[in-house]
């Protein structure tokens, strides 16, 4: 094994700037030679994905002796090209829902090339909920159904006004009709104006995350704050709420404010991905690593304690997406890979490869046809739809 000397440091940006002198690399297989250099991508600076993976990078650098660079990048489709197709990122922290996105070519990924990715290991999650006053007269969610309650809607965010108007009614199994005779929707120009709202008095319930700072205060608010459980004993329920939010996982809160832990909610997920043909020792090794060095690096971030294996085991008893055959070959070393993880995984790999070879044949057929490959493009979304009709999406398993 080389030992990492000054030639080998970068001149920027590693491990979001910190300049760090490898130790001489100690793989966790020792047929494996890690990479001089790997680079890692993740939304921008101020979020919590690119943190937390700082906070992980430098322990990695200094125990195997790769250069580990964090490259930030707040656009997703840049990113997903950056891993796909320019191939100068290796590794991408990315949502699984917005993974989903890529995969079916929805929106501006319409634009970039079809490629299959697999998961690497599980990175952070947010809890979600519906929260309402500590003195409201709501306790359950069927409540809701009840007289006329006014809803927040969070107008700055699509994923959010489709959680409280199409998505809430579907779980409680409202109709058109039902919906617009019980609920009155609170329109919210910022995501801290949607959450308040409930303690200010202009709404009656809202969709928040139970990690973020503006809840905390809600909770240390005269009368405090209550959560209503998504619970996940309704199975119909749930089929129909993830049918607008396909990507969520139900979940017993264990983060957050107090009032919500213990609570029956969603969480949503970020996951370390790599492309389907990534080097499966690489990623072997990198699981190894994730697993066996939790302890040094958990109590770095609050996010990095969000990638123990207990958590990412969690993640694939729910998740409709495919693992990279190197975690696969850890997992199953360690017992943490069953018959039915294979058969899941097995059909999540079948599943993206059928969207991948739709999306394909869709652009060649585009090409032929002398039609733009665009997400604005009438013609070639009817092209597209042709070829992905039929298709399953993706969708987590409750």
């Amino acid at each position: 094994m080389k030992t990492t000397g000054l030639k080998r440091i970068l001149g920027g940006a590693l491990c979001g700037g910190a300049l760090l002198i490898a130790a001489p690399a100690v793989s966790a297989d020792q047929a494996f030679e890690w990479p001089r250099l790997l680079v890692i991508g993740t939304p921008g600076t101020a979020s919590g994905s690119f943190i937390s993976t700082n906070a992980w990078a430098p322990i990695l650098q200094k125990e195997v002796g790769t250069v580990v660079r964090i490259v930030p990048e707040d656009s997703e489709t840049m990113r997903y090209r950056r891993l796909t197709d320019r191939k100068d990122i290796a590794i991408s922290s990315v949502t699984a829902a917005e993974m989903r996105f890529q995969v079916e070519g929805v929106g501006g990924y319409i634009n970039t090339i079809p490629a299959p990715q697999r998961i690497v290991w599980h990175h952070n999650d947010s809890p979600w909920g519906y929260v309402v006053s500590g003195d409201s007269d709501l306790t359950a969610l069927d409540d809701l159904k009840n007289g006329k309650v006014r809803v927040a809607q969070g107008m700055f965010s699509p994923p959010m006004t489709v959680a409280v108007r199409e998505a809430l009614p579907a779980f409680l199994g409202m109709s058109e009709a039902q919906t617009a005779e019980h609920f009155q929707y609170v329109p919210a120009s910022s995501y801290a104006e949607n959450c308040r709202s409930v303690v200010e008095g202009k709404a009656d319930v809202a969709y928040c995350a139970t990690i973020s700072a503006v809840v905390s205060e809600m909770e240390g608010a005269p009368g405090g704050i209550r959560w209503l459980p998504m619970t996940q004993s309704n199975t119909e329920g749930w089929k129909r709420y993830l049918g607008h939010r396909p990507m969520l996982v139900p979940t017993t809160i264990d983060q957050g404010v107090d009032s919500a832990r213990g609570v029956e909610g969603a969480t949503s997920n970020f996951l370390y991905t790599v492309t389907a043909d990534a080097d499966a020792g690489l990623v072997y090794n990198l699981s190894k690593w994730m697993h066996q060095s939790y302890d040094q690096y958990q109590g770095k971030h609050p996010l990095a304690a969000r990638m123990s294996l207990e958590q990412f085991r969690a993640y694939l008893d729910r998740t409709p997406l495919p693992v990279h055959e190197g975690t696969v070959k850890y997992l199953r070393e360690i017992g943490e890979w069953s018959d039915q993880d294979e058969q899941h995984n097995q059909q999540a790999i079948e599943k993206m490869d059928r969207w991948i070879a739709a999306r394909r044949a869709a652009v060649e057929e585009a090409r032929e046809a002398g039609v733009k490959v665009d997400f604005q493009n009438p013609a070639f979304l009817e092209i597209q739809n042709k070829h992905t009709d039929g298709l399953d999406g993706f969708r987590s398993r409750i």
